[in-house]
């Protein structure tokens, strides 16, 4: 399906920078919010942020399991905003720790990508469009000029430089 291989460490170092971008994008998104962001619906039938972010836990653990060779899907109850953030970011540290240890990758790592870690990738632009649409602004970035490092996927990253972010 695709042209990644498992066995290959070149595979491992993209999908290590796949979750440090995804650290930094999600980071960026959710640090500084409070509580009443957790809770924001843009309709009444819509996912609340608390919501989506759980989900993106459950596909960072999805993704893990993966790695080590089991498909199995899980889906958490979404705890409080701050401890939801706390577990989104400890979820991305499993996956990336399991990589960088070389354990071996037990799934097609092409669809690793294009299941858990794409999908969180979009889910972080939903929450960053929420985060305009409830009035808790943020500014816009050229993400190719920041600073992202394999292995750096907590919530604390380095502060993007102002000259490359705009409104």
């Amino acid at each position: 399906m695709s042209g990644l291989q498992a066995d290959d460490p070149t595979t491992r170092e993209f999908l290590r920078l796949s979750l440090a971008t995804l650290a930094y994008r999600a980071g960026k998104t959710v640090r500084g919010t409070p509580d009443a962001f957790g809770q924001y619906r843009h309709s009444q039938d819509s996912n609340s942020c608390v919501e989506i972010l759980a989900h993106m836990g459950d596909l960072m653990d999805w993704a893990v399991r993966m790695c080590q060779g089991e498909s199995r899907w899980t889906t958490a109850t979404p705890l409080p905003w701050e401890r939801e953030i706390e577990r989104f970011f400890g979820c991305l540290k499993a996956i990336d720790d399991y990589l960088a240890s070389g354990a071996p990758i037990r799934w097609e790592p092409g669809r690793v990508f294009q299941g858990g870690i794409a999908d969180a990738l979009t889910h972080t632009g939903q929450l960053a469009m929420l985060r305009r649409l409830s009035g808790f602004k943020m500014k816009s970035e050229n993400y190719s000029r920041a600073d992202i490092q394999v292995g750096r996927v907590g919530i604390d990253q380095t502060p993007a430089d102002p000259k490359y972010e705009f409104n």
